[in-house]
């Protein structure tokens, strides 16, 4: 018959495990941040000083705080299970983020906590729990919280994580390089924060105040992915899916094309989020984004999906169906939000599509005889020089007819040489940096003199004619206002 042996895990080798679960540095602190929301608290100060003799990350905010008795619940690694029913508001899980967290930045974890003027605190040394390899949990006296740095920064009520000891953060480096690490991990902070956390930077999250985040007294401004503020932005209908009680919410959109964002906008975005690689599901636990830039094997990413998100939304009553991972970076959606999300992205690819194109067909309607034509057949897209184009016809009628039908040659093998996947591959990722046009002023008066000899001789022409032929080429984009004042004083 078989025996029970009590067979606890060594404290030094389980510690030191948990320390390599895969956190970053901005992973890390958005954790500790869930932990202050969870608390009801409106404003999340982060304070990195690496100056002194002994740098340390203090993650301070205003919440409800804790008791001495629920900072050690909270200090001990597995707090709850995590299939415990947890209130709506929990943006917890497993009991371990706090520890495994911090633990991934740092070798000395002190938690101090202010609730109705009573104070409290308690502290982890990795140090402390190799030597003994017991899990040795050290309670602070007044005295010792006196000690701490930043203790005094707690109001009636809140709490105050700090990070000591921080050996992964510095990576060893001392001086200027030093504080240029740190400057470059916390830039990567705030824009992780400003995205993970926007819905509740903006105060749209239901039951939850909105909130104020901090990095050395900077504020941080929500991200919002969806472009929601720019009114070619297009707002699918909204799908509900209900699994057992609960519901899951998916809401498609559609990014504008980059042509229409402000400039301040397209900097904005592009600096931030590149369009391809973050293109797909953005999944939401109680308003606060865990995962995204994944379309979960269902299609692949590419130009077809670029401008297409899908927000959805779950509660944490769901997160075992989810399989949400310890760092919270990771989710899988049950197979009913699967098949719902398949027949979904099919919609949104066809109206990311319809973007691109129609942003394509319409430069191309805009003018009365383009340069390029774009075939669609059996054979597949094809582009081609036009022509019958004014100045191509002008000049074909101009030449000999060997010569001629050498130019016919030529403007074929241009048509057929184009480079389409380099264009491809510059204007998908920097669209805004392709630029065809010279901004040479005298440069340009001279074409449009040959242009207007080439198209009318010494004879009077046609100003409007001339105008659309002009706008035709693009040769002269970015000045049209100077071609039409020479259009003004040529034609008169």
């Amino acid at each position: 018959m078989a025996r029970d042996f009590t067979h606890p895990p060594s404290a030094a080798c389980l510690s030191a495990s948990m320390r390599d679960l895969g956190y970053s540095l901005e992973t890390a602190i958005a954790d500790l941040i869930d932990n202050s929301i969870s608390a009801s608290a409106d404003k999340v100060d982060i304070i990195c000083d690496v100056s002194g003799e002994h740098p340390l990350v203090v993650i301070l905010d205003n919440g409800e705080g804790m008791t001495e008795d629920e900072l050690l619940a909270a200090m001990r690694h597995g707090t709850d299970n995590p299939r415990k029913h947890r209130s709506p508001r929990d943006l917890g899980r497993f009991g371990l983020g706090m520890k495994t967290a911090s633990f991934s930045q740092c070798r000395s974890l002190t938690v101090v906590s202010m609730m109705d003027t009573s104070i409290c605190a308690a502290e982890w040394n990795l140090d402390r729990i190799d030597t003994a390899d017991e899990w040795i949990l050290s309670i602070l006296d007044e005295a010792d919280i006196q000690a701490l740095p930043y203790a005094n920064d707690l109001g009636k009520q809140g709490t105050a994580v700090i990070w000591r000891e921080l050996d992964r953060l510095l990576e060893d480096e001392a001086g200027d390089r030093r504080q240029e690490i740190v400057n470059e991990k916390l830039d990567a902070v705030g824009r992780h924060l400003a995205l993970v956390f926007h819905r509740f930077l903006s105060g749209e999250v239901k039951g939850y105040s909105k909130i104020s985040l901090t990095i050395n007294g900077h504020p941080i401004a929500a991200f919002d992915p969806f472009c929601r503020k720019n009114p070619a932005t297009q707002v699918l209908p909204e799908e509900i899916i209900r699994i057992g009680e609960a519901e899951v919410r998916l809401q498609p959109y559609v990014l504008p094309h980059h042509s229409r964002l402000s400039a301040a906008e397209y900097d904005y975005y592009q600096d931030r989020s590149d369009f391809i690689s973050n293109q797909g599901v953005y999944v939401y636990r109680n308003g606060r984004l865990m995962a995204w830039g994944d379309w979960f094997r269902l299609v692949p990413k590419g130009e077809a999906t670029k401008l297409a998100r899908v927000q959805i939304d779950f509660p944490n009553s769901l997160d075992e169906a989810w399989t949400i991972d310890i760092k919270k970076s990771r989710a899988r959606p049950p197979h009913a939000v699967r098949e719902r999300l398949r027949q979904i992205i099919a919609k949104i690819t066809a109206r990311s599509v319809t973007v691109h194109r129609g942003r394509g067909q319409k430069l191309f309607q805009d003018i009365q005889a383009p340069f390029w034509e774009r075939y669609a057949d059996h054979d597949g897209i094809r582009f081609t020089i036009n022509n019958q184009h004014p100045i191509i016809a002008s000049l074909a009628k101009r030449l000999p007819s060997e010569d001629a039908n050498l130019l016919c040659t030529l403007l074929d093998s241009i048509a057929a040489s184009l480079p389409v996947e380099m264009i491809y591959s510059d204007y998908s990722t920097h669209p805004r940096e392709i630029k065809q046009v010279s901004v040479d002023e005298s440069l340009t008066l001279d074409r449009l003199r040959s242009l207007r000899q080439v198209l009318y001789g010494d004879g009077p022409g046609d100003a409007q004619a001339f105008l659309q032929i002009v706008r035709s080429t693009h040769l002269f984009d970015g000045q049209i206002e100077l071609a039409k004042k020479f259009i003004s004083e040529a034609f008169e």
